[in-house]
């Protein structure tokens, strides 16, 4: 018998084994075609106007938006333009590049001057940015990115001129973080406009912004901002590396790139922060953090998030911190009541009917008389039908989901009752748990789950299994980290200094330092801050 167990175990590492050999086989086939193919293209520019039209329709051939327009400039010179009609501006190429193209260059050059090109770079194009492209890839590149491309016939070279131009949002209040005070602008789906928000509000010739491409079909422009010197040069390194790491068709959205770069993918926790605001990020920034701008959306990433940042907003920082500390208090305490209150509510109908004030317990029982579900469906059914309605006044269009998220609430909710599916206080609960979930909005992804994963420990063991469930969720909260540093900062030091801005907020001249685990360690900005509060004293 034992020899046969060793035997099935020889076979079955012998398979793994061929597998691991045929998968590293295959893979270094599928490596070797590919160098093949790509020695095979042809990355030479043509050098006559011919070729390059030629090799240009045989790429952008069935490609309707492709503007190919041949213009002689004199005798016998002729140069080809290349753009994207509706990514490109059609005022800049007619007035800084065609025009002067067709009266300029013939009055202007003479055979003795410089060639033809650098002329037509330095004298004739009315235009800021000209580059020039020795690669074919890059010509391709440029022009799907919106640049326009000027080829002069029998150079190997190509101008590559920026001229960009497309309809795009404008600077408007963000709908997702809407304050009393503060500023009403917010991110456009314009990477460079957003980069602008930032550099407007950041005055500082260390506030640096590099840029990278992501995706090999969307070619989407990704930036990473932070301020040199400030953030920490092993976070700065970790996000480029994590960034690079990154392969993939399409980047549509930050959100693809969160979840390429987060520390553990399979926590429901966001481990990534993300806002519209500009202040709110310019916030960030000057604390040690960097930003991720992704072109084609106005939700900006900020990293490393730390879960005391779900219990602020952009606002705690221009109203009294007394106010500000007592909201924050508030908040806490409406994420504990939208987590467990549904699970206490199932705990004290199912096993501990005894801690129940006698009165409100008679009055329980007579709510739930006729109910044929146990507290635990009962629950779970009207929390279910919340989330339902939620959902539906998100994606229905904002006239009619307002209407129809109060209203159905008001007739589920009532008719619920009078039907004998849910109790009155069932309802209330309900209510409650729901308005304390839109206090904190930016955890409303994993609040539900953990709602739930509390309602099933409540039903199993009670009170107890409410407690080894909690317990569990703060193990993982207090082991995750974001980029290095610890979720739960500060709650995870002793240091009093690091609790200025967290359940409580002190007066902003108090704050001297900024917080340790996101600055780099030899900034001397904190220290220079103090200087500063101690001569206002002494003044």
């Amino acid at each position: 018998m034992i020899r046969d167990l060793d035997n099935i175990e020889v076979k079955v590492l012998f398979k793994k084994i061929v597998r691991i050999i045929n998968y590293l086989k295959y893979k270094s086939e599928n490596h070797r075609d590919g160098l093949k193919k790509e020695n095979k293209y042809d990355k030479e520019i043509p050098k006559t106007l011919k070729e390059m039209k030629l090799k240009l329709s045989q790429k952008f051939e069935d490609c309707s938006d492709i503007v190919v327009r041949t213009v002689k400039i004199d005798d016998d010179t002729k140069v080809l333009l290349v753009y994207i009609d509706g990514l490109s501006n059609h005022e800049i190429i007619n007035k800084n590049i065609l025009n002067p193209l067709m009266t300029q260059f013939k009055e202007k050059y003479n055979i003795n001057q410089k060639d033809k090109l650098t002329f037509i770079n330095e004298e004739i194009l009315h235009t800021a940015e000209v580059e020039y492209i020795y690669d074919f890839n890059n010509v391709l590149n440029s022009i799907v990115e919106g640049k326009t491309i000027l080829y002069i016939d029998g150079y190997s070279t190509v101008l590559k001129i920026g001229a960009k131009g497309w309809e795009s949002r404008g600077i408007e209040e963000p709908q997702t973080e809407s304050v009393v005070r503060g500023p009403r602008e917010g991110f456009t789906e314009t990477l460079r406009s957003n980069t602008a928000l930032l550099r407007r509000i950041i005055k500082d010739p260390n506030f640096k912004i590099e840029s990278m491409v992501l995706g090999e079909k969307t070619r989407t422009e990704v930036s990473i901002c932070y301020i040199k010197g400030l953030a920490r040069k092993d976070i700065i390194g970790e996000v480029k590396k994590r960034l690079n790491k990154i392969k993939i068709d399409g980047i549509l959205e930050s959100g693809y790139i969160e979840e390429f770069i987060e520390d553990n993918p399979l926590s429901p926790f966001p481990q990534i922060g993300n806002s519209e605001r500009p202040d709110k990020v310019a916030g960030k920034i000057l604390e040690g953090r960097v930003a991720i701008i992704c072109d084609g959306t106005p939700f900006v990433l900020t990293v490393p998030r730390l879960f005391i940042e779900a219990l602020q907003t952009s606002e705690d920082y221009y109203s009294k911190p007394h106010f500000v500390t007592m909201i924050r208090i508030f908040r806490v305490i409406a994420l504990l009541i939208t987590i467990t209150l549904p699970a206490f509510y199932v705990a004290f109908i199912s096993y501990h009917p005894q801690s129940i004030p006698f009165k409100l317990l008679m009055s329980m029982a007579k709510s739930r008389e006729g109910i044929p579900f146990s507290p635990f469906v009962e629950a779970l059914v009207m929390l279910t039908a919340f989330e339902l309605l939620r959902e539906a006044g998100v994606r229905m269009p904002k006239p009619v989901g307002q209407a129809v998220s109060i209203v159905g609430a008001l007739i589920l909710g009532e008719a619920a009752v009078k039907a004998g599916i849910a109790s009155n206080l069932m309802i209330i609960i309900t209510a409650l748990t729901a308005i304390c979930t839109f206090i904190v909005p930016s955890l409303g992804g994993v609040i539900p789950l953990l709602r739930i994963f509390l309602l099933i420990g409540a039903n199993l063991l009670g009170y107890m299994g409410i407690f080894l469930v909690a317990i569990i969720i703060t193990t993982h909260l207090f082991q995750l980290k974001s980029f290095g540093v610890l979720y739960m900062y500060p709650m995870v030091t002793l240091d009093p200094r690091s609790y200025k801005d967290s359940f409580i907020r002190l007066p902003i001249w108090m704050m001297f330092t900024r917080p340790r685990p996101l600055a780099w360690e030899n900034s001397n900005d904190g220290k220079y801050r103090m200087k500063l509060r101690n001569k206002r004293k002494e003044d």
